[in-house]
């Protein structure tokens, strides 16, 4: 399995790739935030030649609106991959399930070309979510050991702490792999050693 971040408005623009596959950077949030270091922090992945993700925290409502304001402050390019984080607020809000899959279905029209991957925590994926699954991938949040989260469903990516850092596991036999999984849209890309999300 291959290792990555998942790296924050908090954290400092330069952190540690030195064992990492990929990054997860925290971009925007409901309508109106973004990440005042997300450039800098995209650039310390991009010179370590990760693949570099984008996350996006779906509030409740207004899904369109929510993509074009995260469609226009991410500095993505080929290769990157997105992310819709559905997980509740600090007060408990979260968005429905159907918002969750306005959102995604939104993403993947205005941008076809670029992964989407969905995630959600041990327990919300477990008691909350139904309808279809659009997403290119699950990325499963359960502090449990790499690789053991506590689901049926197949998953490609398992963060399994948050702390010092949020710390994941990509399901790739390798980082060419992985590279070409986020390069290539559509469902023949995945590898076939990776989960297929159904």
């Amino acid at each position: 399995m291959l290792h990555g971040l998942d790296v924050g408005a908090y954290q400092p623009p330069s952190y540690p790739t030195d064992d990492c596959a990929f990054v997860f950077v925290e971009a925007t949030e409901g309508l109106t935030r973004t990440n005042a270091r997300l450039e800098a922090q995209t650039r310390t992945a991009r010179r370590a030649r990760l693949v570099v993700g984008f996350r996006h925290f779906l509030l409740p409502g207004h899904p369109g609106a929510q993509v074009r304001h995260f469609l226009s402050r991410i500095p993505d390019r080929d290769g990157d991959v997105f992310i819709v984080d559905w997980d509740a607020t600090a007060d408990g809000r979260r968005a429905t399930s159907q918002d969750k899959d306005r959102f995604i279905r939104r993403l993947k029209r205005l941008r076809p070309h670029r992964r989407i991957v969905l995630y959600a925590t041990y327990e919300l994926w477990l008691q909350t979510n139904s309808g279809a699954f659009d997403a290119d991938g699950l990325w499963i949040a359960d502090d449990v050991p790499p690789g053991r989260p506590r689901i049926q469903s197949d998953w490609l990516f398992h963060q399994y702490t948050r702390y010092p850092h949020s710390r994941s596991v990509a399901r790739f036999p390798d980082t060419e792999a992985l590279h070409h999984w986020a390069n290539t849209a559509g469902p023949l890309a995945v590898p076939a050693t990776a989960p297929r999300i159904l």
